[in-house]
C-alpha cells in the first residue's frame, strides 16, 4: 500500500479508532502458488494481537500450516469525489481531478491457531463482548458441541501500515468543499468520509 505524507496516520490512536469502528476485514495469507488466500471476517483487536474463529473447512489454514504468517487488511469510510467538487470560486469545475477518499489499515504479524475449547471458548466470548456486549446470550460454552467445526485464530501485530486518504494534499477551503459536498449527498460512506476531512 502506497502510503503518501499527507495521508499517514498521525498516531497510533488514530488507526486503532478506525478498525475499531470498521470490526471486518480481509485476512490473508500466502497460498500455494504464491496465489494468497483472502478471507473476509470479523474480529476483534486487542492490545497487541487480533482474534477470532473460522470454520474448520476454511482453506486458509492449509496455508497457515505451510506460512504462519498474515496479513489483515482493513478498509472503509470510503466516498467517491467528483472532480467539479475540488474546484472553488472561479476555478474551472470541468478541470477538477476527481479521487476517492478512504482509510485503510494492514496489520501483520505471526499467526496461532487453537483447536483448544476454552482458548476457542475464550475467543468466542470476545467477540461477542465486542459485537453483542448485552445480547443476554449463555456463555460459549454451551455449544461445546459446535466447536468441532470452528478453529480459533490469534495475531500477533508485528507491524501496522495505516492510510487516510481524506484530501490532505490540497489545503483548508478545496478540503471543506469537498466534505460539505460529502454531507449534502449523504450517500453510503459520504457522512464517515466527510467527518474524517482534515480540519488543520
Amino acid at each position: 500500500m502506497l502510503i503518501r505524507p499527507h495521508d499517514a496516520s498521525t498516531d497510533e490512536a488514530q488507526w486503532r479508532s478506525f478498525v475499531h469502528q470498521q470490526g471486518f476485514g480481509h485476512f490473508a495469507v500466502s497460498g500455494a502458488g504464491g496465489i494468497p488466500v483472502l478471507v473476509p471476517t470479523q474480529f476483534v483487536l486487542l492490545d497487541d494481537r487480533v482474534v477470532f474463529h473460522l470454520a474448520k473447512p476454511n482453506p486458509v489454514f492449509a496455508a497457515l500450516a505451510a506460512t504462519p504468517q498474515a496479513v489483515l487488511s482493513i478498509a472503509g469510510d470510503w466516498a467517491y469525489i467528483p472532480g467539479a467538487w475540488r474546484m472553488v470560486g472561479d476555478e474551472d469545475p470541468s478541470l477538477g481531478v476527481p479521487t476517492t477518499y478512504y482509510g485503510a489499515v494492514q496489520l501483520s504479524g505471526p499467526v496461532t491457531v487453537t483447536d483448544e475449547i476454552e482458548e476457542i471458548a475464550a475467543i468466542l466470548r470476545l467477540q461477542l463482548a465486542d459485537v453483542e456486549p448485552d445480547g443476554g446470550l449463555q456463555d460459549p460454552l454451551v455449544h461445546t458441541k459446535r466447536f468441532a467445526a470452528i478453529r480459533g485464530i490469534e495475531m500477533m501485530i508485528d507491524d501496522a501500515r495505516a492510510k487516510f486518504k481524506y484530501g490532505a494534499n490540497v489545503d483548508i477551503e478545496h478540503r471543506e468543499a469537498a466534505a460539505e459536498r460529502l454531507r449534502a449527498r449523504g450517500g453510503p460512506g459520504d457522512l464517515a468520509a466527510a467527518d474524517r476531512v482534515p480540519r488543520g
